[in-house]
């Protein structure tokens, strides 16, 4: 776009605000990792499942973007304390009303088993459960994302679901070359104090994943996710195919639920 013409584009609150985003080298994989998720969650739902865990869930808006969708669901938001207690602030400063269908859990994952957190809730071990977890792994150790898949597929019953996101391994050899969107935003999480420290290696991931009790079902990269959801490139994105979205399922060989 010209000077001139985004100057002119940009007079208006909103299309500033929708500039900024789009500015922003995560905003492609925030959106399309959001419609993979809740395509998946919408399939889980007509399978049965009747619970929604948000694992990390930030500043998630899916309770607020999707009511009737949402009232479907027992929805339960997982955070570190003070993330929640902002998240909460705001609602009520926005005037959105809480509701019977969501649950906040504040826990320090870091000190706090998923499933200790959860026993605090009204939430049923016992029923087939929908986890999502995205935008956290790479920002964890390789220990700590594999004792949190462990503490996933020992807390719901066999059958449930988890989506996660975590980018491919070789991003931390010398070896790696990679493309300037997925650079982008490794410096810019890195600028604020957070750097990415650990993913997985794609080859190995259903692996290492049936040996936490779970089973891959799916794994799209960047470049095949944007390929399903902006085919013809009318949002413009900008895959990394470094960034990687996958899909599991709880087998019930680890944990308190695990098969006979």
């Amino acid at each position: 776009m010209e000077p001139d013409a985004r100057a002119k584009a940009l007079r208006s609150s909103n299309a500033a605000f929708d500039y900024g985003l789009r500015a922003n080298a995560a905003y492609p994989d925030n959106i399309v990792r959001a419609r993979y998720t809740e395509d998946a969650l919408k399939a889980a739902v007509a399978r049965g499942v009747s619970q929604y865990v948000i694992i990390g869930a930030g500043f998630d808006s899916f309770s607020c973007r999707r009511p009737a969708y949402a009232d479907q669901l027992n929805i339960y938001e997982v955070d570190h304390p003070a993330t929640q207690g902002l998240k909460r602030q705001r609602l009520m400063d926005c005037g959105v009303p809480s509701s019977e269908y969501l649950h906040f859990i504040s826990a320090d994952l870091s000190v706090e088993e998923l499933g200790d957190a959860l026993a605090r809730s009204p939430f049923q071990p016992s029923e087939l459960t929908f986890f999502s977890w995205l935008g956290v792994t790479m920002y964890l150790t390789r220990d700590s994302n594999l004792r949190t898949l462990r503490a996933i597929a020992s807390c719901a019953a066999p059958g449930s679901e988890l989506v996660f996101t975590y980018v491919d391994e070789t991003v931390f050899t010398s070896a790696y070359v990679g493309t300037a969107s997925f650079h982008a935003l490794k410096a810019q999480v890195a600028a604020i104090g957070e750097p990415f420290l650990s993913g997985f290696d794609p080859g190995t991931l259903e692996e290492q994943l049936l040996g936490t009790g779970l089973q891959l079902l799916d794994d799209l990269n960047g470049d095949q996710a944007v390929a399903r959801y902006d085919e013809k490139g009318a949002n413009q994105f900008k895959s990394a195919a470094e960034a990687h979205i996958a899909r599991a399922s709880i087998v019930g060989t680890s944990g308190p639920n695990a098969a006979a």
